[in-house]
């Protein structure tokens, strides 16, 4: 059986890495400082762990279920619950890289603690990591830096709040370097704008609504083999609304097809679109619309 070992504090993962206890809440740790072979296990976090793969490696890591192949200039975020690692079969591995993670207890009363969840990446997929220029990489060890020195400095009254406005810093720019990236991948993101237009075709000419309701969210990111926060804010990039609101839209727009076209009543439209209960569908289609379905069909 693949055995997980629970990291639940940065002493936990200091321990794993042999390197010393800096700080309680935070350690920013360079590969090439390392010099021991360290074990490969699977990991489940209490952490958030960013890691920066800055060399060709033909390792391979799992992440959940999955594995994935580090290229080079590669960020990848973990947050608390998740697991990551290397199956534990016996095999050791040397650090190269940085590597920053820190405890939800830095964060407490802080900015970055009460707008965290903002960070979606740290809930993708490993397939959707962030590829950073070489730039792009130099910005981000040097912040990694800045935490480093800071940690070095020592504790007093002040460090916890510059740490955390130093991560937040760090984590800024991972957001500004992830709007390039979907501008970068345009084509791609077009290529999944338009599966996603054909999968909600086709969920509404297939019967699904009728047993699973109406589409979700989840269900279209996972169609379409993406997490759902990083479809999320692909397609908020790519259309300016939320992909709630376009599936909204899309359902607004399949009920005015069926009201004209169909002879179907509005009771069957809304089982149809995967509504419970027609009176939501009613108002649902009166607040996008702005009058009822039953108006809609006699106005035109």
């Amino acid at each position: 059986m693949d055995k997980i070992v629970n990291i639940e504090t940065v002493k936990d993962y200091n321990e794993l890495w042999g390197v010393e206890d800096r700080h309680p809440y935070v350690n920013v740790i360079e590969g090439s400082r390392i010099t021991k072979a360290i074990p490969n296990c699977r990991k489940n976090f209490g952490l958030y762990v960013i890691f920066l793969k800055d060399v060709m490696c033909a390792d391979y890591l799992k992440y959940g279920r999955k594995e994935y192949d580090y290229q080079e200039n590669t960020l990848l975020f973990i947050s608390p619950g998740q697991v990551f690692g290397y199956p534990a079969d016996g095999s050791t591995y040397h650090a190269k890289g940085w590597c920053l993670y820190f405890s939800p207890e830095l964060l407490r009363g802080t900015q970055l603690g009460r707008h965290i969840k903002d960070y979606t990446f740290f809930s993708y997929d490993v397939s959707e990591a962030l590829h950073l220029s070489l730039q792009e990489r130099e910005t981000i060890i040097d912040c990694l830096r800045k935490i480093d020195d800071e940690i070095n400095n020592g504790m007093d009254r002040h460090s916890n709040t510059i740490i955390a406005s130093a991560i937040e810093l760090f984590l800024n720019y991972c957001s500004r370097f992830y709007d390039r990236q979907f501008i970068t991948r345009k084509r791609a993101n077009k290529d999944i704008l338009s599966r996603f237009e054909e999968l909600l075709d086709g969920y509404f000419t297939s019967g699904k609504p009728s047993s699973h309701g109406t589409p979700s969210v989840a269900y279209c990111a996972d169609q379409l083999h993406l997490s759902a926060n990083y479809f999320g804010d692909l397609i908020k990039k790519e259309t300016g609304r939320s992909a709630q609101e376009y599936v909204q839209q899309k359902i607004i727009d399949t009920a005015k097809d069926m009201l004209i076209n169909s002879s179907k009543s509005i009771s069957e439209i809304a089982y149809a679109l995967g509504y419970q209960y027609p009176q939501y569908f009613s108002r649902a289609f009166k607040k996008n619309v702005g009058c009822t379905p039953n108006e809609y069909r006699t106005a035109e």
